[in-house]
């Protein structure tokens, strides 16, 4: 038995499992990877999609893609008008939050799709993998995510008053200064969290559904498919956490800005009626 079991060991290599992106072809020095090409696809995808949701839309709602389309839309400008407080400015940073939300949510879906991985090859390379299973890509999203939520707060607030915001209090404190610089060193621990959480589900969950498509070897589809479900609903909650904790980024400091501008107006403007005149005074006893 013991021997029966080494060899299988020894000649069972286990599901493939790949963490790490694979090099397709270089340009110049560049490495071109199987998660850039598939990211270039979803992204050449969403393009279409919205032209031609925008040409196919009307006053009366239609069923189908531009239905799925609309009703993500309106969900991202509810989620941002529920933290901004406001719906004309949530329509006016709808376009690019919408963007983000359907091209996590379809990067994801889209990696779950037969052909992706293993299926086809490039030498031993996979030719395709999805972009948000390559901590590089989620790395480039969350990046790109923050400098629209620190670009849009400064629009907002100006430059001068969005900066001043992370040094709130006396600038003849010392510890105004630090706890101004650990401010900004939360900005760049926001970059990687981003990044983090939504590339570690999204291979978590590739990886369990190899290790159960493996177990179930014939019977691959069946072993594998209640867990491509849950991994459906998890790409769904992982795009909407991206864009939720965005928003909320963007949320804190366009409030941060105002009530420090607030603050500062209110302890700069005095109201005449609690200066006491003496003068006054003596004028009203004559």
């Amino acid at each position: 038995m013991l021997n029966l079991l080494r060899l299988f060991a020894a000649e069972d290599k286990g599901p493939a499992i790949h963490i790490a992106p694979g090099e397709i072809f270089k340009i110049g020095d560049i490495s071109i990877t199987n998660s850039m090409i598939y990211g270039w696809a979803c992204a050449l995808f969403i393009l279409v999609l919205f032209v031609t949701v925008r040409h196919g839309a009307t006053l009366r709602p239609k069923r189908g893609l531009i239905q799925f389309v609309e009703a993500g839309v309106e969900f991202i400008i509810s989620l941002i008008t529920n933290s901004l407080g406001s719906r004309e400015k949530a329509i006016k940073y709808a376009p690019y939050f919408a963007a983000i939300f359907f091209y996590v949510l379809l990067n994801n879906w889209f990696g779950l799709l037969p052909g992706v991985g293993e299926a086809v090859r490039v030498g031993e390379t996979p030719l395709l993998r999805a972009f948000t299973a390559d901590l590089n890509g989620t790395l480039a999203a969350a990046i790109v995510t923050m400098v629209l939520v620190q670009t849009f707060a400064i629009k907002e607030s100006g430059i001068l008053r969005h900066i001043r915001h992370y040094f709130s209090g006396s600038l003849k404190n010392p510890a105004t200064y630090l706890f101004g610089a650990l401010e900004v060193f939360t900005e760049f621990t926001r970059i990687i969290s981003l990044a983090l959480r939504l590339f570690l589900n999204v291979v978590i969950g590739e990886i369990i559904i190899s290790v159960f498509a493996y177990l179930g070897s014939g019977a691959a589809p069946l072993t594998s498919l209640p867990f491509v479900a849950l991994e459906l609903m998890v790409a769904m909650l992982q795009a909407y956490i991206f864009v939720m904790l965005s928003v909320t980024y963007l949320a804190v400091a366009i409030k941060h800005d105002h009530a420090d501008e607030h603050a500062s107006n209110d302890h700069e403007s005095v109201p005449e009626e609690s200066v006491p005149s003496g003068k006054g005074q003596m004028v009203k006893e004559n």
